[in-house]
């Protein structure tokens, strides 16, 4: 089934990214990885800007602090077209796509982080056969940026390495598994628009594995798992969107469409795991693409 993709910006000036108005608690996988059909994509940490092209496109500097990962040439302008084929900071060379959260501070000073494990699954109890690639640059945001309450850890939370236990703030951690934040995107679209004025529209969340009729093409859940050089005590974290509660992250489809397509079909519609990551990732160089 085929459909018209609609882009929609948020105007010509910058403006406050803007909580959900409701919130849907999302279903999602719990306990060892490689458990459900997945796959995995490891990205070092590529740069980190005062922008946001999603929220804020077109204006550098008009943004809170973001660490970025994946496209290594995202930035306040960047589109679909600036962004696919180009380099990035994944072990999945076809994976342009852009991803970023916050920055994290520790005692008001920025914590570059280890890196991102993108994990692509098909939500609890939906029909495999009905997953849906992301189409060519959709954007979506998943977390709340305004948070002055916990958030559901569902959508957002704090573990320790690859623990399936989150908080919904950071724990303390042991070496042996640093510090990660957790953020699960929406799994239907509207079939229609690529962005919308809040951000969120286009997209919503399945529930009893099915999609709402208002959204009614199912797509894959994508879950980023930011991975931070944080374990111990001593700490004093916050995010540079504000209190550790307001844990969000952004994701803009650039993939190469034809791989991306591939990885839907020849794993998650067949029930397959094509690929996990484990704690092993820890160690791995900052800011050099993960082997």
């Amino acid at each position: 089934m085929a459909f018209a993709a609609v882009g929609c910006r948020s105007g010509d000036a910058p403006t406050l990214g803007s909580a959900p108005t409701s919130v849907v608690v999302p279903e999602v996988h719990g306990g060892p990885q490689g458990e459900v059909a997945q796959f995995v994509v490891k990205c070092a940490f590529s740069h980190a800007a005062p922008e946001d092209p999603i929220v804020h496109p077109g204006f550098p500097g008009g943004s809170h602090r973001h660490d970025f990962f994946g496209n290594t040439a995202t930035d306040a302008s960047s589109t679909l077209e600036s962004l696919v084929g180009g380099d990035t900071s994944c072990n999945q060379r076809l994976d342009t796509a852009a991803y970023w959260a916050p920055s994290l501070l520790d005692h008001g000073q920025p914590v570059t982080p280890l890196g991102l494990v993108a994990y692509y699954r098909p939500a609890p109890g939906v029909d495999l056969a009905a997953l849906t690639p992301y189409p060519a640059g959709l954007m979506m945001v998943s977390g709340d940026p305004v948070a002055s309450e916990p958030q559901p850890v569902e959508i957002a939370g704090w573990t320790c390495g690859t623990s399936s236990d989150a908080s919904s703030v950071p724990p303390t951690c042991p070496p042996t598994s640093p510090l990660r934040v957790r953020i699960t995107f929406p799994d239907c679209w509207d079939g229609h628009r690529l962005d919308s004025p809040d951000h969120r529209a286009q997209v919503a969340r399945s529930q009893d594995g099915r999609c709402p009729d208002t959204h009614p093409v199912l797509l894959p859940q994508l879950t980023l798992s930011v991975r931070y050089p944080i374990s111990g005590a001593g700490h004093d974290l916050s995010l540079a969107s504000g209190s550790t509660l307001t844990a969000h992250a952004d994701f803009l489809n650039a993939w190469d469409q034809h791989e991306l397509t591939d990885q839907v079909v020849l794993c998650l519609r067949r029930g397959v795991v094509c690929s996990v990551a484990s704690n092993r990732a820890e160690d791995e160089p900052q800011g050099a693409p993960p082997a």
